[in-house]
């Protein structure tokens, strides 16, 4: 074996290595073109690939001598037409030499294409008039996957000798240049693959977030718009020059990974009851108990006044009166809008004293003892046992995120998933993580879960804030510990809220935005 092959093959073996290790697939497509060419000394060459198994589509043309560098990662794209596999009559189209070798499987090595009889070549003697070449030797390859499908089709012209001189391609160079299509192909498969699992789980997380969104009105489209805030703000740390960001970029494969995370932040709340993540008031379990409650105060009013003989019309309606005021009242409380006061809870002790008789003459309270607890909840609508409840969501998603077992890039979506509702001072949940236990793009997430969900206009439980009342709010959840202060000041400054705003919130709810009226932020 001469010294020339040997160099040959080692050159092989060093662009198997380059092949194998490269992920982005125009710069493996323009690699692959490239290295064929170097190996087999070509002047020009066309890599294709095979698109719905019918039709063959260019994605790299190189000549060197034109200066041609066209689809890859090259800054031209392809604008030629893709070779159908198929002919209207249904017949296989072998009539091109790269439409044949797609459909055979076979590989051809032509002399001269101008003395060749077998294929049409009109598309190459075009392009030899166009740019003033002469397309002579051509070598036509098929790329091959595991199944031994073609998946698509290596083609070189014009080989050269030491002088420049156009000669064919010698079994050498077919040998040679087979060799890396094989390489290539499997390169190819892998790349191929990996970019449909990625593809898949895309899809997936996606698909799981649509789920907890539907399974509730009450979430409107938090798992949607959830990534779209926390990518938006992952990319202004990653791009800042500011000194609190000086240490923090991410790359592709981060931003995959962060992303993934926030499509399936909510993922444990598959788990949860939907009376509490729908809980509107605090008597409500599968109903409205307020109901209840109306129902033994209509039947109070006429046991009260049966007792009596001859009532007269005006002590009935005062009755209906009173009782149908205390029922506006326990109303009033049950929806979890109002603050909870001292004399709120002293108006519930004396409703609770009131009785009523059952239809089996039993002596009832007028308020039971879990609806005197829920009505006396004093801020929102979920009591201790309900919000524990509500918080667990978030061990949850951690608990089934690390069942699953996520590739080395992806390592990362459990604690950013499970992290947003932690806090910078510790008080957050389920793991109480301060700020410096907690990574900048788990951070992020916090801030972009709560941005959500107050700017949301979807939700049926409340009107919708406008922009400046959203970051009013944001500003005070800073100012307590709640989310991290860089981040907070980043979002203002670059106006990431704005962006956000203006594809998701409605017009009435852009309004102007006053820095300086924002608590807590700092321009500097």
């Amino acid at each position: 074996m001469n010294a020339s092959l040997l160099e040959k093959i080692e050159q092989l073996n060093q662009v198997g290595i380059a092949l194998s290790a490269e992920s982005d697939t125009p710069t493996l497509l323009q690699q692959i073109l490239t290295s064929a060419q170097t190996l087999t000394h070509a002047d020009g060459g066309t890599l294709y690939r095979i698109i719905d198994q019918n039709m063959l589509h260019f994605d790299v043309v190189q000549n060197t001598s034109l200066g041609i560098r066209l689809g890859g990662n090259h800054s031209e794209p392809i604008t030629f037409s893709a070779i159908p596999l198929t002919l209207s009559s249904g017949n296989e189209n072998l009539t091109t030499v790269s439409s044949y070798v797609a459909i055979k499987g076979e590989t051809v090595n032509l002399k001269d294409i101008y003395t060749a009889q077998d294929f049409d070549f009109s598309g190459a003697l075009a392009f030899d008039q166009q740019f003033h070449y002469r397309t002579q030797s051509m070598l036509t390859i098929p790329l091959k996957n595991f199944d031994q499908d073609v998946i698509g089709v290596l083609q070189l012209v014009n080989a050269t000798d030491k002088e420049g001189k156009v000669i064919p391609f010698s079994k050498e160079s077919e040998s040679l240049a087979r060799s890396l299509a094989s390489q290539a192909s499997v390169a190819l498969t892998n790349r191929q693959l990996i970019n449909e699992h990625k593809q898949l789980f895309e899809a997936f997380s996606k698909m799981v977030a649509d789920a907890i969104d539907k399974k509730s009105p009450y979430t409107g489209e938090h798992c949607q718009r959830v990534p779209v805030i926390t990518m938006m703000l992952a990319e202004a740390a990653s791009n800042s020059n500011h000194p609190d960001f000086k240490d923090f970029q991410m790359d592709e494969s981060d931003f995959f990974e962060l992303e993934t995370a926030a499509w399936l932040h909510d993922c444990g709340k598959l788990t949860t009851p939907e009376y509490i993540m729908d809980k509107s008031t605090k008597l409500e379990t599968v109903f409205d108990r307020i109901e209840l409650i109306k129902t033994r105060l209509n039947l109070k009013a006429f046991q009260s006044l049966v007792k009596q003989h001859n009532i007269p019309l005006e002590e009935i309606k005062a009755s209906q009166k009173k009782y149908y005021e205390l029922y506006q009242r326990i109303q009033d409380i049950n929806i979890g809008k109002e603050f909870f006061t001292e004399a709120s809870a002293t108006f519930l002790e004396t409703v609770q004293s009131e009785t009523f008789q059952t239809l089996e003459g039993t002596e009832n309270p007028m308020l039971s003892e879990n609806e005197f607890l829920n009505l006396n909840i004093s801020r929102g609508t979920l009591n201790d046992e309900e919000r524990t409840i509500m918080q667990d969501h978030a061990a949850m998603s951690i608990h089934m995120l690390d069942i699953l077992p996520f590739p080395k890039e992806l390592q990362r979506v459990s604690e950013y998933a499970g992290g947003h509702h932690e806090r910078m001072d510790g008080k957050g949940y389920p793991n109480q993580l301060t700020r410096e236990e907690l990574s900048i793009p788990a951070r992020i997430m916090g801030i972009a879960d709560i941005f959500e969900a107050l700017s949301a206009g979807d939700r049926p439980y409340k009107k919708a804030k406008t922009l400046s009342e959203s970051l009013r709010i944001l500003g005070f959840m800073k100012q307590e510990g709640h989310i991290d202060p860089d981040l907070f000041n980043l979002f203002i400054r670059e106006k990431v809220y704005l962006t956000y705003a203006k594809a998701y919130l409605t017009p009435e709810q852009i309004d102007e935005v006053d820095h300086s009226q924002i608590p807590g932020f700092e321009e500097s």
